[in-house]
């Protein structure tokens, strides 16, 4: 089996040569990495992780903001703006591990009623503390109820 996966990368060695595809730092089958791949392989350890991201949905009749990929055990600040930029709610939360969502996770319930009718009038936005990032916006409708 050795010497067929030999085989198969040397054919589809010379094939991309070929081609005129060149591969550059990856080392043969069984050969020790040079200096160019162990460059590489340490200009990617200080890549960021994954942009983050937010969901939505509702819960016990309130807007929660959820989203993944900050960093594990910091703060994320959780915000929900009116378009014209009023802070409807805001709040701290830390970033666990989740199970289903990726990176590091926050699930924040808000003040804000839900499911709401209308239009988007408002948006929500997390920032990582340790990153420095913010993540996109996310078009949200904003409602009081009134009872």
């Amino acid at each position: 089996m050795k010497r067929t996966i030999a085989t198969l990368l040397a054919t589809t060695a010379a094939a991309t040569a070929a081609a005129g595809v060149l591969a550059v730092g990856v080392p043969a089958l069984g050969a020790a990495a040079d200096a160019s791949t162990a460059a590489s392989a340490g200009a990617l350890d200080g890549l960021r992780q994954a942009q983050p991201f937010l969901f939505t949905y509702t819960f016990n009749g309130h807007l929660k903001v959820a989203g993944g990929n900050f960093t594990v055990d910091r703060r994320v600040y959780v915000a929900v703006k009116y378009n014209t930029g009023r802070v409807a709610f805001a709040k701290w939360q830390i970033a666990r591990p989740h199970a289903v969502t990726p990176g590091g996770a926050v699930y924040v319930e808000t003040t804000i009623a839900a499911p709401c009718a209308g239009s988007s009038n408002g948006y929500a936005r997390a920032y990582d503390e340790a990153t420095r990032t913010w993540s996109p916006s996310l078009k949200v409708t904003i409602c009081q109820r009134i009872d």
